[in-house]
């Protein structure tokens, strides 16, 4: 990863695994969640920063610990 907009790009991606895995539209996934679901499109393309307390409420919409939503690989010096 170069910067990061790689790193959330890379968040998103992940973001957008889980969702399908679980056959989430946007909207189905803001109703799990506190998250708006035009946002949640937005945040898969890697377009918007989030909050801490957004990671928790897409991981709980999900119905998966917020550690897996952080599960890809990065270079923490290239940040």
């Amino acid at each position: 990863m170069e910067n990061r907009s790689d790193f959330l790009i890379q968040f998103g991606k992940t973001l957008r695994k889980h969702r399908k895995e679980k056959g989430l539209s946007y909207r189905e996934l803001a109703r799990r969640c506190n998250v708006e679901y035009s946002n949640i499109g937005r945040i898969e393309k890697g377009w918007v920063s989030i909050q801490l307390l957004t990671v928790f409420e897409l991981a709980k919409g999900l119905g998966v610990h917020p550690r897996e939503l952080f599960d890809f690989d990065f270079n923490p010096e290239s940040l």
